[in-house]
């Protein structure tokens, strides 16, 4: 049998790297000393299943196995330790055993096992050793009372009013030091928020009785006075003085110099800025009790302005008279006015090439009222050497885009600060896009918007667009334009050629967007509404504006769209314990039907499939719509499948669907946390109706699974905290631009995934020699969803 160069390779790769870690890992005990051992297997013996997991993290760190990839890593790439990457062997340490035994016998005792004891045994066989540490519980011990003894009768009313609320402590609960150490802090909190400045921890104590020999524990909480003081004193906020320096820290030369109001006095060493952008989100007002949410409400929101460098904590100080006032100061740093951030991405697939190159420049606080300016731009562009077009260019797309964001609702009336869950914003945009696709269309568009977003709570957010007008206009290539005509696609050129202008609405909801990046058990949920066109038509039929030739209402002389759009982003994160595991699905359908003025969806409104973060084993624009077939429906004419590549595969329905499993590889991977995905992608995009632009595109229900596309994969997550890099390798399972069995390619054709056999040689001379791949590579920052 003939050996095929793709597969031989990436056999061979395999191998020798299967073999590497195979010697390594024979090799381990080899580079031990005779008197050192491996640390191999711990083993935790009678400690109840509730805690026994947390048990074994009070086991050293330097006495627990180690991860056996780390481990290769660290003997294959560190250099005996010069460099910090994987795992050091955990080497047996007597010592460390003894203080891990310790450790484990203290965390049962805290769980309520006072007489808790604990033994540990070492075995060592051919320099490898096993750990055992086996626990005497004995009883457990529960609250039989708990009590109070606080001597400021205030104090004592807090205290009880809050505790219910709070506590973790309970008659017939189990005692439990970590439960005494909540209650503690939570009363802490409560004292906090209540004006007692002066209230420190230590204040707060308990005392347990356990001497009734028969498993019971009784609490008293105990909350000692000031030293020679019968109570403890409330403060209230007084004066407020606000400090910006310079870019640079500094506080010299002179600076605009503000009493703002009977609290705040306003000194600005930058000039940069007016006080009411700073005076809004300073939460502690005169004559309130000391807060400390309101404290770390101020210094949360002052950070979001997304304009200072530093905003400390406010400094206290108590006035020297007996009023129990408090003076605060706040100190900041502004950010430079102007920045500038150049990104750049080099793409690349199947004959195919390309650069996107972007440019975002910032203006800070151009009109002293804590906004920032931002004008960007982006240039991709796409090159073609399939067919020996070398340097061809395929399409472009040129972006520029400027918006105003202002840290505040800006509306005609009055509205609260609604800064309590974050900053809200006013964001006034203008965005200009120019595409190019070569021998089809040229297409502009125009859009401007005002936006508001603001926080409901900490896991609800809200996006309105009240107003957004947009224009957008196509020229067709004439020579493409004569062979549409000719083939009656009418439709397609109304789509791509027509000049439109209409104005809409969207609003945003999201549930849980801030806990995306944390391991909790959660579902997030966004929803999306666009809906435009209705107030044109309004103002059309009210004032009998004029139709155009094919009876369509016009304002200013242009068509308008009327149309209605919905998506729906539903996923649920699972966490599954170690190693950062963690199980993520989810679904995203989403639906646009024009109505009234318009026959077909605004070209830019249209859904597509494909990409780094919907199905990533084909690439964006390149899938459905349904189980159109480019190939037959071009019949092999390479003109016109290079002619509508990336525009005729849309629709105006969309289900897109994911699954993957994430976990963590190593902690130390050149400097990075090292992660790693399995996942499936599936899903499509669907026409309305059935259409002769698009045979086999349209959605019908009882073929939803036929038509529907999976792919199938793994990538790598290279987590530097601050961003992630991703790379993700797609491969296609099932590809419904074909029928019955030969839909699932993968396992039909799996003797061809890296060769070129019968069925890529059939397909390559149905699409005008465009080659069919089973994989695709995406390189992406941050996380697919």
């Amino acid at each position: 049998m003939k050996a095929f160069p793709e597969i031989k390779h990436y056999s061979l790769a395999i191998l020798t790297i299967l073999f590497i870690f195979f010697v390594s890992s024979c090799s381990l005990t080899r580079r031990l000393d005779d008197n050192q051992a491996l640390v191999r297997t711990v083993k935790l013996d009678s400690i109840d299943s509730e805690f026994s997991d947390q048990a074994l993290t009070y086991i050293d760190r330097q006495q627990q196995p180690n991860n056996w990839f780390n481990l290769q890593l660290y003997y294959l790439l560190s250099k005996n330790g010069k460099k910090n990457i994987g795992e050091p062997p955990a080497i047996l340490d007597s010592g460390l055993v003894e203080n891990s035994r310790e450790q484990i016998e203290l965390f049962l005792k805290n769980k309520g096992y006072l007489k808790a004891r604990v033994a540990s045994q070492i075995e060592v066989a051919k320099k490898k050793a096993k750990l055992t540490f086996t626990a005497n519980e004995g009883p457990l011990f529960r609250i039989r009372n708990i009590q109070d003894s606080i001597g400021d009768p205030a104090v004592q009313a807090l205290y009880r009013v809050n505790r219910r609320r709070f506590s973790h402590v309970q008659p017939g609960g189990r005692f439990d030091t970590d439960s005494l150490a909540y209650d503690r802090d939570e009363f802490y909190q409560v004292m906090k928020r209540n004006g007692y400045y002066d209230f420190y921890r230590q204040y707060i104590n308990y005392n347990y009785d356990s001497t009734f020999n028969n498993g019971v524990v009784d609490v008293k909480m105990i909350v000692d006075n000031p030293e020679n003081k019968s109570a403890h004193p409330t403060y209230r906020i007084n004066n407020t003085l606000v400090t910006i320096t310079d870019s640079y820290g500094r506080t010299i030369g002179k600076a605009d110099t503000i009493q703002v109001d009977s609290q705040l006095r306003f000194v600005d060493f930058s000039h940069r800025f007016k006080p009411g952008a700073i005076n809004r989100y300073i939460f502690q007002k005169k004559g309130d009790l000391y807060n400390i949410d309101q404290q770390s409400l101020t210094t949360a929101r002052l950070s979001e302005l997304n304009v200072f460098r530093n905003v400390p904590n406010p400094a206290y100080r108590k006035l020297a008279d007996s009023s129990n006032r408090l003076d605060n100061k706040i100190n900041m740093i502004p950010l430079k006015r102007m920045s500038d951030r150049v990104e750049a991405e080099f793409l690349f697939s199947g004959g195919r090439y390309g650069y996107n190159l972007g440019n975002t420049f910032t203006n800070r606080n151009l009109f002293k009222q804590a906004e920032v300016l931002q004008l960007k731009l982006n240039w991709s562009i796409l090159f073609d050497t399939n067919g020996g077009n070398t340097g061809s260019i395929q399409n472009q797309d040129f972006k520029a885009g400027v918006n105003l964001v202002y840290p505040r609702i800006i509306a005609p009336f009055d509205l609260p600060t609604l800064g309590k869950y974050g900053v809200p914003h006013t964001t006034f945009s203008s965005n200009f896009q120019l595409f190019y696709q070569k021998g089809l269309v040229q297409r502009r568009s125009f859009v401007n918007a005002l936006t508001y977003d603001w926080n409901e709570t900490s896991r609800k957010q809200h996006t309105l667009t009240p107003i957004s007008i947009e224009f957008s206009s196509g020229s067709i290539d004439p020579v493409a334009k004569d062979t549409l005509l000719r083939e009656n696609r009418y439709s397609y050129i109304y789509l791509i050629g027509r000049t439109i202008f209409t104005t809409g609405s969207q609003y945003t909801y999201q549930l849980n967007a801030n806990k995306l990046y944390s391991l909790e058990n959660f579902v997030y949920f966004r929803g999306f509404v666009d809906v435009g066109g209705n107030f044109l038509n309004l103002v059309s039929r009210t004032f009998d504006r004029p139709r155009d030739t094919l009876g369509n209402r016009t304002m200013f002389g242009y068509t308008f769209a009327q149309y209605a759009k919905a998506d729906i982003d539903l996923r649920w994160y699972r966490s599954l314990g170690r190693n950062e595991r963690q199980f993520v699905f989810r679904i995203n359908p989403g639906i646009g039907v024009p109505f009234g003025n318009s026959n077909q969806l605004i070209f830019e409104k249209n859904y597509y499939a494909g990409g780094a973060n919907d199905i990533r084993a084909w690439l964006p624009r390149t899938l459905g719509p349904g189980q159109f077939n480019r190939g037959a429906f071009y019949g092999g004419d390479t003109t016109q499948l290079s002619r509508f590549r990336y525009l005729d595969q849309f629709g105006e329905i969309r289900i897109i669907g994911n699954a993957e499993y994430r976990f963590r590889i190593t902690n130390d991977f050149y400097g990075t946390k090292l992660k790693g995905a399995f996942f499936s992608d599936f899903g499509n995009v669907w026409r309305l109706k059935k259409n002769s632009d698009n045979p086999g595109g349209e959605f019908r229900l009882n073929k939803l699974l036929q038509t529907t596309a999976i792919g199938i994969g793994a990538g790598l997550r290279f987590d530097l905290s601050y961003f992630v890099f991703r790379l993700d390798a797609g491969f296609k399972f099932k590809d419904p631009q074909f029928t019955g069995s030969d839909q699932w390619v993968l396992i039909k054709h799996f003797d061809e995934l890296f060769k070129s056999g019968e069925f890529k040689q059939n397909y390559r001379e149905a699409n005008g020699g465009e080659p069919y791949r089973f994989m695709q590579l995406n390189f992406g920052v941050g996380l697919p969803f």
